[in-house]
């Protein structure tokens, strides 16, 4: 029995309420941190925008879908968009040099954030609520959150270690000139486990306790293994598309 058949789907009320939560978080956040740390102004601003980016689109998103309802395991994603915004505020401030680049309260956020990630799908599975809306959700969500976090990590081991967050936005850009890089892919236990690999050596990378340089090498690692996946993927698809 579908979570939808146990219960009515979510009024638009209930809808509006689940955004104005997914954005009051963030937003929030980011105005104390404009009023309490932020150095100067431009910096409170750029910190504000930054962290309500990521929830406004995924806001957006979700109010466009037809019927509008949010499951369980949307709220679960909904609430890690808000953790995203939260550090992509954070974000502003650390490169601002008003933040530390690794505390242990940014490492509690960014590993809620990645146990809420297995909790999502862990959830959507049990109430049998998955949906095309709820997996596309889900994806922007992990990609926000890895771009994010690795503009966090480039303050620790340089600016390539972004290279990790824009590798999917690369591949996507790429393929509006490739149009067979728009094909589908096979199930391959290789590529979720490079994925998973980038989130855990990101959280790694950023704990108190590791030393930078290993920091560097966790990353570099993690983004050698991104570049052979993506370039496993792009050769397989050229390969079909011929």
């Amino acid at each position: 029995m579908t979570e939808s058949v146990r219960r009515p789907a979510a009024s638009t009320g209930q809808v509006w309420r689940d955004v104005v939560v997914l954005l009051l978080i963030p937003g929030v956040v980011a105005v104390v941190l404009a009023v309490t740390v932020a150095p100067s102004a431009p910096v409170a601003l750029a910190l504000l925008a930054a962290g309500l980016l990521a929830p406004a689109i995924a806001a957006v998103s979700v109010l466009r879908r037809r019927p509008r309802r949010v499951t369980t395991a949307d709220r679960v994603t909904l609430f890690r968009v808000a953790l995203t915004g939260v550090l992509a505020a954070t974000a502003v401030l650390i490169h601002a040099e008003a933040l530390p680049p690794r505390t242990w309260t940014l490492a509690v956020v960014i590993g809620l954030a990645l146990v809420l990630d297995a909790v999502d799908g862990a959830v959507a599975r049990y109430t049998r609520s998955s949906s095309t809306a709820g997996a596309r959700l889900d994806m922007e969500a992990d990609a926000a959150a890895l771009l994010i976090v690795s503009i966090i990590a480039a303050a620790t081991v340089g600016w390539w270690a972004v290279a990790i967050g824009l590798m999917r936005y690369l591949f996507v850009a790429a393929s509006w000139v490739r149009p067979a890089l728009r094909g589908e892919l096979n199930y391959s236990l290789f590529r979720r486990s490079v994925a998973a690999t980038q989130a855990v050596a990101l959280f790694l990378a950023l704990l108190p306790v590791v030393p930078a340089w290993m920091s560097g090498v966790i990353l570099a690692i993690a983004l050698t293994l991104l570049v052979a996946s993506f370039g496993r993927d792009a050769l397989t698809l050229e390969r079909t598309e011929s």
